[in-house]
């Protein structure tokens, strides 16, 4: 045989310079990926656990088929994730692919002592601070320093707990699945919300994180802002005021009058008013001691009273701004 036939190249009297270049330029692109499989892939050694030369097929071997723990899904549907944008050098496929996150497999694929980071609450898992640890590695920023503090770390949680990275879409991320992941610890607040008078939740229209922080923050209950009232008035900026003449529940708590999450009586009040006034306001020298005319001065109810309890007189009962508003009549 031929040196020409050895190497690869045309014999027939039709070779041409060209061949050559071609087949070349076949070779240099054969070596420049090793070249770069060597750069991505650290060679084994004595520190530890050693990286999979190949990469995420070394996993779908085994886990082709595997299932996510209640979702309906295979892990197919990572390469539609974000985690899964191989162009994009920031994500886990863009640099070490599965053990990006997972880290190292060792000798994991041969059936060896586990070394990988199981994500997730079963039994199973790897321990809350390692899982988190994988996460913050790249989320840190966008996450904060307010996570630290914050009262799903304080409960021990993973990211894992409300996050399904292996998804097109994680559903803790968009409006209309972000609640139900919520609702499988805030069951209480499931109830609240399908009251008569309620937050536009259930609905779609807004999710939890519309008023809370879900990775942590300063405030009570992880609100997304200094206070309950700031953030109430991100959406009712007409009740921030100033007022001329100010009602003092108003300013200091939304709460002392609403039932933020739901609320069986009209506006989320926490309470029906003439009651709910009375909490705070005398009933001597005032036609509202009761809704029917048997408690009432000479048994003559006011009209007003009964109608529309205090608010038929008390309109701006956030406040006034008109000259003779001192009574939030006006």
């Amino acid at each position: 045989m031929s040196a020409m036939a050895k190497a690869g190249l045309p014999t027939s009297a039709k070779f041409t310079p060209i061949d050559v270049v071609r087949r070349g330029l076949k070779i240099s692109l054969a070596l420049a990926m090793l070249c770069m499989a060597s750069a991505v892939w650290p060679q084994d050694d004595d520190s530890g656990p050693a990286l999979s030369r190949g990469g995420a097929d070394t996993c779908i071997n085994c886990h082709r088929d595997e299932k996510l723990p209640g979702v309906e899904g295979r892990l197919q549907r990572l390469v539609a994730s974000p985690h899964g944008e191989r162009g994009d050098p920031r994500t886990p496929f863009g640099q070490l692919e599965c053990e990006s996150c997972h880290g190292p497999q060792g000798d994991h694929p041969r059936g060896g002592k586990e070394t990988i980071i199981d994500f997730g609450a079963n039994d199973t898992a790897s321990p809350v601070d390692e899982q988190n640890a994988a996460c913050l590695g790249c989320h840190e920023n966008p996450v904060g320093n307010d996570w630290h503090a914050g009262e799903h770390a304080a409960q021990d949680l993973s990211c894992a707990s409300c996050h399904r990275a292996h998804l097109a879409r994680d559903p803790v991320l968009a409006s209309e699945t972000q609640t139900e992941v919520c609702y499988q610890c805030h069951q209480r607040q499931r109830g609240q919300v399908q009251k008569p008078y309620a937050h536009p939740v259930r609905f779609g229209r807004m999710d939890c994180s519309s008023c809370h922080a879900p990775h942590g923050s300063a405030t009570e209950g992880s609100l997304r802002r200094l206070t309950l009232n700031e953030t109430c008035y991100e959406c009712h900026a007409e009740k921030r005021g100033p007022f001329a003449f100010e009602h003092q529940p108003v300013t200091e708590d939304c709460s002392l009058c609403h039932a933020p999450h739901g609320s069986n009586h009209p506006a989320m009040l926490t309470r029906r008013a003439p009651l709910l006034c009375q909490q705070c306001h005398s009933q001597a020298g005032h036609p509202s001691l009761s809704l029917t005319s048997s408690g009432l001065p000479n048994d003559s109810p006011s009209g007003f009273l009964l109608g529309g309890s205090c608010l038929n007189c008390h309109a701006q009962v956030h406040g006034s701004n008109h000259p003779s508003g001192i009574t939030q009549m006006r």
